[in-house]
């Protein structure tokens, strides 16, 4: 499907965004490392998402090369079996080590403790999750929330609690559900300074 059609939110359909979003996941090396490595340490839950997976979307509607203006690769995963520091510290070493090249981009976060330190961090308590999909519904903007993972024979599972829509018009919309203006027109400011074609819905139209 042209990349036209797929902006356009009335003329493709969900499903055909989640193969395109598949097929350009497939056809971007950085990517498919990031996945098979999260497959090969067994981490529980684990997604590859946020900017990793949309950007490189944007990279690719717009003709950037897939790296362009990514800060980071996010992963998560979801171990409620230890939330210590030091058991979530041993899996970003470990993922670090997988992928050296990119060790200075990784993100890596269990879901299962966010809850113990964000308040502390970012002044807003934050209530404890039952997976790691669930925190995809508390980013700042809809946009963002978007997550993939590799299954057998090389299938791209995707989530999108809010639909894909937003990330192939190259619209970030924000989400009302958090409190999170501040953080929502930081990375509008941002993005739209590396991708000028970003559409930009502000925080009180939602």
């Amino acid at each position: 499907m042209d990349i036209q059609t797929l902006r356009n939110a009335t003329a493709a359909t969900e499903d055909d965004r989640i193969a395109a979003l598949s097929e350009i996941v497939r056809a971007t090396p950085a990517l498919m490392r990031i996945l098979g490595a999260i497959n090969d340490l067994g981490l529980p839950d684990a997604w590859l998402v946020s900017g990793g997976v949309y950007q490189t979307v944007w990279n690719a509607l717009t003709g950037r090369p897939p790296d362009f203006g990514i800060k980071d690769y996010d992963i998560i995963y979801f171990d409620g079996s230890d939330l210590s520091y030091e058991a979530e510290d041993r899996i970003i070493r470990n993922m670090n080590a997988a992928l050296p090249d990119l060790a200075d981009n990784l993100e890596v976060r269990n879901q299962a403790r966010v809850h113990l330190w964000y308040e502390k961090r970012f002044g807003r308590p934050y209530f404890p999750l039952s997976c790691a999909i669930e925190s995809l519904t508390t980013y700042a903007a809809k946009t963002h929330a978007v997550a993939v993972r590799l299954r057998e024979g090389d299938t791209i599972d995707v989530r999108a609690p809010f639909g894909l829509s937003p990330i192939f018009a190259m619209r970030l919309v924000p989400n009302p559900l958090t409190d999170n203006r501040p953080t929502y027109e930081e990375k509008a400011k941002r993005m739209a300074a590396l991708w000028p074609e970003l559409e930009v819905v502000d925080w009180d139209a939602s």
